[in-house]
């Protein structure tokens, strides 16, 4: 390996004329990430650390600039990773921005795997929050070195000392590792760069080495095919080498190699210790999967890296297309969409009263709420999604066991012994004023209280333990709300456990609408079963008969509502005349609507679908 110091910029011919090789000495490479709860400034930190060493030029600066998605700059949070690299001092800095929401913790630990530090940002205004805690544990797994950063120390409500008392007590930090910053006005932001090089260990990989590349992430671009986002960890990847992915034992060319400025920018190739991409022109866009290790052809290593452990998502709705021809549009889409989003799971279902669609796992309610935007705004789709519902296994007489993923897949009762519903260990972190109204919430949704602990003055950390599915429809938005926004939290799954639970069918003039079916608690059946059918009352059409609702747990109602007959006026030509006339166009009314129950049939409007949806 040819060591050059500290850097060496040089024309080359020889491979691909015009393109700039980079040669850096790895001693003076730093690799690491900014991880923090949401909106505590990760994003204009970062555009700070690209002003600061020049990266991006200013008349092309603008607010929030790591983040390239429309959707990611209208709902002001971060939900892709995003790798750029910096240069500063004669050291060559790859940093990557994280998402900062639990739904999208899965980034996160990508990018630690692809890092050895992570800048640690907590709001001075707010102080730890629950993100906060579970960033740092990820962080701790894979023995990242942590740099302290309290952020907001402009504002007029800032109380840097009093969270810097918080951290040093949760987190064991010294005084003098904790900088004090603002992200806004560039105050101290500088400060980073220098201890980031100072505290961050160089990373380690032999470039003399099999080429070993892990893929962190991926993108499908419809000229190039697959581009890679790669972490060489040993060996070295130079423009047009033939590679191979370990694990798919997929063949490919480096059509084009580089780095991220942000934008994708061309190098001659990349070694050991460094971060960016690979143009791969894959076509097959599950040849080359999220924790896959590329490695060349000619000459692979013995084996692939370890990768990423696969994650299990716990709550899981259909998609379907408004359009049956839209069908396979949406397979495309969602095979490219998890190209991307490395946590999506799905597979093909089929619903009569929705057509054919796909059953498809998510880490959380704004995971769903992500995916569905992106599918209608990146591929123009107009969709349909049921209800969120949550994995059970259910184990029946003959000792067998299965995991459903929807009610309807819930065999009859009579051959179930138990079912058994997944359980998270939930940590709220809140000020003390709001313990009893959220003690109040989480007990009311069969949370179970386990212990507390302190981050400070007037500052708490519940810990609960509440079933999973009584948390992902509107709990979050129930806990900002008795806490006056306040409160923060997150969970982890922690096993299944057996339950008294029943499934509720909706019937509509008597027949099974198996989209509307839900597994529930037999202590909130009726409840729910009636909040239900008196929804859909008001939003399915009058007919020409009247249509009963029933919501029922086998052959038992629980509850009923009747959606009166639509009524047309048979006497309004009748003029004069034997009042018996009337009389007899009404009985013959009343005769056409006795047969019209018995036969007809109420289609259900999607529109009725997604509002009862939306609790």
């Amino acid at each position: 390996m040819l060591q050059i110091s500290p850097a060496l910029f040089l024309m080359t011919g020889e491979r691909n004329p015009g393109i700039i090789l980079v040669i850096m000495e790895q001693t003076k490479i730093r690799n690491f990430c900014i991880i923090a709860h949401i909106d505590h400034g990760k994003s204009t930190l970062a555009d700070r650390l690209l002003e600061i060493t020049g990266t991006i030029e200013k008349r092309k600066m603008k607010a929030q600039i790591l983040d390239q998605m429309d959707l990611e700059r209208e709902r002001g949070i971060t939900i892709k990773l995003q790798p750029v690299r910096m240069q500063y001092r004669g050291f060559e800095l790859n940093l990557i921005d994280t998402p900062g929401h639990v739904d999208f913790s899965y980034e996160v630990s990508r990018s630690l795997a692809a890092c050895e530090g992570a800048i640690l940002v907590v709001d001075a205004t707010q102080g730890i929050q629950a993100q906060t805690l579970a960033n740092v544990n990820l962080a701790i797994e894979h023995n990242l070195v942590l740099v302290p950063v309290v952020n907001k120390i402009d504002l007029p409500n800032a109380e840097p000392e009093k969270t810097a008392l918080e951290m040093k007590e949760t987190f064991g930090f010294a005084d003098d590792d904790i900088l004090f910053v603002s992200a806004k006005t560039g105050e101290n932001v500088e400060e980073i760069l220098q201890k980031v090089i100072a505290k961050v260990p160089a990373p380690r990989g032999n470039a003399a080495a099999p080429l070993q590349a892990l893929i962190f992430d991926s993108k499908y671009d419809k000229h190039r095919g697959v581009v890679a986002f790669i972490r060489v960890v040993s060996g070295q990847i130079v423009t047009n080498d033939s590679i191979l992915m370990m694990v798919q034992q997929a063949n490919a060319q480096a059509l084009e190699v580089g780095y991220f400025a942000p934008e994708l920018r061309k190098n001659e190739e990349l070694t050991a210790g460094e971060v960016g991409y690979v143009v791969t022109g894959l076509r097959d866009v599950a040849a080359a999967r999220v924790g896959d290790t590329i490695t060349q052809s000619k000459m692979p290593a013995a084996q692939p890296l370890p990768g990423y452990k696969e994650i299990k998502p716990m709550v899981f709705a259909s998609i379907f297309p408004t359009s049956g021809d839209d069908y396979h549009i949406l397979r495309d889409a969602m095979e490219k969409l998890k190209l991307n989003d490395a946590s999506l799971t799905f597979e093909p279902e089929n619903i009569p009263s929705l057509g054919f669609g796909f059953r498809t796992g998510f880490l959380g309610l704004l995971h769903i709420d992500i995916v569905q935007e992106r599918l209608s705004r990146e591929f123009n789709l107009d969709l349909v999604l049921t209800a969120p519902t949550v994995a059970y296994v259910v184990k029946k007489h003959d000792g067998s066991e299965l995991t459903i993923y929807t009610p309807t897949e819930l065999p009859d009762l009579s051959a179930v012994e138990s079912i058994a519903e997944p359980w998270v260990g939930l940590h709220v972190l809140t000020p003390e004023k709001y313990l009893g109204s959220i003690m109040s919430l989480v007990t009311g949704r069969r949370g179970v209280y386990k212990s507390t602990s302190y981050l400070g003055p007037g500052r708490l950390n519940l810990h609960f333990e509440v079933p999973l599915s009584n948390i992902i429809s509107d709990f979050y938005d129930k806990l900002k709300s008795v806490s006056s926004g306040y409160a923060s939290m997150n969970y982890e799954v922690l096993d299944f456990r057996v339950a008294d639970l029943v499934k509720v069918d909706i019937l509509v003039a008597g027949d099974r609408a198996d989209a509307l079916s839900f597994i529930i608690h037999q202590d909130f059946a009726e409840a729910e079963g009636r909040r239900t059918v008196e929804k859909l009352k008001t939003l399915i059409p009058k007919q020409f008969f009247s249509v009963a609702l029933q919501a029922a747990i086998g052959s038992k109602v629980i509850a009923r509502e009747t959606i009166a007959a639509l009524r047309k006026d048979v006497t309004a030509k009748l003029y004069g005349g034997d009042v018996t006339r009337k009389m007899k166009l009404l009985k013959k009314q009343k005769e056409g609507k006795k047969r019209m129950r018995q036969v007809g049939r109420v289609e259900i409007p999607q529109a009725a679908f997604l509002a009862l949806m939306k609790k």
